[in-house]
């Protein structure tokens, strides 16, 4: 019998899902399972049911494997955050960390995913997928954070392995398919002019309700030079942003999801 390498490395394993419902007119837990390093977090909040996502392993690196499942039902309103900032770690050679989101969005549901940055080090490995299915009159605001290397540290990525993938489906129907590939030496790739001119933090935020265009505007005249905003169609906005770094960022993002979300956010990104 084949015994396992005594320095065989150790996986992370995690699935997280969660459901919200009106009950008596408000949002309330309605689904629940967690198991491996996930964990949802339920503090206190006016409004909306709000989670905190929790990965108690500390990080992603090569070989891990997490799912998050939320699915919206009629009228309920849920906002989702993560505590803190995931930290995607060097991987062996050949190695992958996997993370799956699927997001369900019912007739009049609203989502507020909202999780903070993912910041890569030198090496990571990361295969990453996110896909949302909503009904026509349902309210979705999504934002995806991307940090390459934290920059106060002076840190630059020259292997990195990114795939990264956004699929929205309303009614059935595919309405926006997003795909971001970076591999090898990121730094040189994200200082070509065309890509990102040298920022080293990107965000997309996803904006997709009845009437979302009308907003366009208001949040051009809040972007700085380096960020965009289109209007994909009459109910569905895209904003893109990069910013040298994660401060920066988030420094012009907060105030975009604030007028978006028509609230504070989540207590998590202000700590």
């Amino acid at each position: 019998m084949t015994r396992p390498s005594a320095h065989a490395a150790q996986r992370a394993r995690g699935r997280a899902r969660i459901g919200a419902r009106l009950r008596n007119g408000r949002s309330a837990i309605g689904d629940l399972h967690m198991s491996g390093s996930s964990k949802l977090l339920f503090p206190r909040a006016q409004g909306a049911l709000q989670a905190v996502y929790l990965n108690s392993s500390g990080g992603i690196t090569g070989g891990d494997a997490f799912e998050v499942a939320a699915h919206v039902e009629p009228g309920a309103h849920l906002a989702m955050t993560t505590q803190a900032a995931e930290r995607i770690y060097r991987a062996l050679p050949g190695e992958t960390g996997r993370v799956e989101t699927r997001l369900a969005l019912d007739a009049g549901a609203r989502l507020d995913w909202l999780p903070q940055e993912t910041i890569f080090f030198e090496g990571a490995a990361l295969d990453r997928r996110l896909s949302i299915e909503m009904a026509p009159d349902a309210r979705l605001l999504a934002c995806e954070a991307l940090i390459f290397g934290r920059h106060a540290m002076g840190e630059v990525l020259h292997n990195l392995r990114l795939r990264d993938r956004i699929d929205l489906r309303v009614d059935g129907k595919l309405v926006f398919a997003d795909r971001l590939r970076l591999t090898g030496d990121a730094h040189e790739t994200l200082a070509h002019p065309a890509v990102a001119a040298g920022a080293g933090a990107m965000a997309t935020v996803i904006h997709a309700a009845p009437g979302a265009a009308s907003q366009r505007d208001s949040l051009r005249a809040m972007l700085p030079e380096s960020a965009g905003v289109s209007a994909i169609s009459d109910d569905l906005l895209l904003l893109r942003l990069v910013s040298v770094d994660g401060y920066a960022l988030r420094g012009h993002l907060a105030p975009v999801l604030r007028c978006l979300s028509g609230a504070e956010l989540p207590r998590p990104w202000m700590i």
